[in-house]
């Protein structure tokens, strides 16, 4: 399953179009809270877990997206106008967190 058209519709939100003919709108917040990298989900190394705390900063231009990059054929960079770019989002990780948000989910596990 891949997107075939993603594109910000106004300041604050998405639209996912897929392969398969469904079609989502995210917010931008939803988006960015559940940033895959490493340093906002945590990563394992050598049997080891890594969980970075919570942080509560709001840095301007964190939830404004300024562009995406298709990564290869299973993935979309982000790039967060407040620098932040180190997100690969696997096209299935997306579609779970745009049905999540569909469906109402707003808390729980950001990244399985």
């Amino acid at each position: 399953m891949h997107p075939v058209e993603f594109k910000k519709i106004d300041g604050e939100k998405i639209l996912v179009k897929w392969d398969d003919g469904k079609e989502h709108t995210i917010t931008a917040k939803y988006l960015r809270d559940r940033c895959p990298c490493a340093t906002c989900a945590g990563e394992s190394v050598l049997w080891r877990e890594y969980k970075p705390s919570p942080l509560e900063i709001l840095t301007p231009g964190k939830y404004n997206l300024k562009g995406a990059e298709v990564i290869g054929n299973y993935a979309l960079a982000l790039t967060w106008l407040d620098g932040h770019n180190t997100g690969i989002y696997a096209f299935d990780y997306l579609r779970k967190i745009c049905d999540n948000q569909a469906s109402g989910v707003v808390s729980g596990p950001m990244i399985e």
